[in-house]
């Protein structure tokens, strides 16, 4: 693969609202951000995260328009160029927040980085029907989605791919009835249910993408055959699109970065040896966690087990029918990452259908080098 050198930044603001997007027009006024170099924002907000949780809406909204005024696009343009990730769901200590990756090209003669470096790239799919979502051809324009990406990377080895992002859509009672008009069945008439397929079919995606699952999978085994995961998939649904957009984020000899990527998987909510294995594997010490000049931040995912037990003890966050299961998720794992981190300004999302091993979740370090 033959692509000019690229470096990539990578800025995380705390926002006061999922309407606030202060911090990041103040960077731009500054000179601190280039706005036509803004590739990728991951925000956290602080929705319930489900179906009808429109933080993520509101936030999209808010940055598109904010964004459309320098970049001279409408807000819809805006949303084309840059993928634009809102994560509902801020549980215990976790903290609102956007994460900013800026991509620029290197200087005429730049020397290189002295090894791989942080790159990132990004790819969208068709819009889906609603009965399309959550079956086998989600999984199939994934994997043409993540390949795409990792060429706008400048990634040519899948081990070098450490952590992929995904929003994917979901089911509402309108697009079901839509499908049903037109002689369609959905994969499922719940809403909630939908988000649940929707993350594993695209996780799936990014499994086949990246060999870590050979052959087509039948759709019987979506949501059934948890032996299937990805190791790197970050999937997250909701009710503001219709594709799936996809971040593809590794370390390229084309990048200049002053950061790199690493990961790990953890095997349940507590597994604290995982996380410091992601820590390590980006170049990082105990000590350097909770140094905000060398971590640039941790994004994980959250699931409970559904086993109910974890380690053998038994938990309730399956049985809880005030608070559901992957709240009880993101919190648990949250407090986790941020003890370590001392900060609750990480990227922890619920719901790891195919993500990761039952009740557990891939987990990425961004650290600078």
């Amino acid at each position: 693969m033959s692509k000019p050198s690229t470096s990539v930044d990578v800025v995380r603001i705390s926002t006061k609202g999922p309407g606030d997007v202060s911090g990041l027009l103040r960077l731009i006024e500054t000179g601190q951000i280039a706005p036509e170099t803004i590739v990728a924002i991951l925000g956290k907000t602080e929705g319930n995260g489900g179906v009808n949780d429109f933080t993520r809406e509101y936030a999209m909204a808010a940055l598109c328009e904010a964004l459309s005024q320098h970049l001279k696009l409408t807000p819809r343009a805006v949303e084309d160029k840059i993928a634009l990730v809102m994560s509902g769901g801020t549980e215990g200590v976790l903290s609102p927040h956007l994460t900013v990756f800026t991509r620029t090209p290197a200087a005429q003669g730049a020397n290189g980085a002295g090894g791989k470096r942080l790159s990132i790239g990004i790819a969208h799919t068709r819009d889906f029907l609603p009965e399309e979502i959550g079956r086998v051809i989600q999984i199939e324009e994934t994997v043409a989605a993540v390949h795409a990406a990792m060429r706008d990377a400048g990634i040519d080895d899948a081990s070098e791919v450490h952590f992929v992002q995904i929003k994917c859509p979901l089911l509402t009672s309108e697009r079901i009835e839509a499908a049903a008009h037109r002689g369609r069945k959905t994969i499922t008439t719940g809403a909630y249910a939908s988000m649940a397929y929707s993350r594993g079919a695209s996780a799936l995606g990014v499994a086949r993408a990246l060999g870590e699952i050979d052959g087509a999978i039948e759709e019987e085994r979506i949501l059934k055959d948890w032996d299937l995961f990805s190791s790197v998939a970050s999937c997250s649904a909701g009710i503001e699109l219709m594709h799936n957009t996809v971040i593809v984020m590794g370390n390229s000899d084309f990048s200049l970065s002053p950061f790199v990527i690493g990961h790990a998987v953890m095997r349940d909510s507590i597994d604290l040896s995982s996380v410091i294995e992601a820590l390590k594997s980006a170049g990082l010490g105990l000590a350097d966690a909770q140094s905000p000049e060398r971590l640039a931040n941790i994004f994980a995912k959250a699931e409970a087990s559904p086993d109910g037990c974890v380690r053998g003890f038994r938990h309730t966050m399956l049985d809880d029918s005030d608070v559901g299961s992957t709240r009880h998720a993101r919190a648990a794992v949250g407090g986790l990452i941020g003890g370590l981190s001392g900060t609750g300004a990480v990227y922890v999302s619920g719901g790891a259908e195919h993500q990761g091993p039952p009740g557990g979740g891939p987990v990425a370090v961004i650290a600078r080098v």
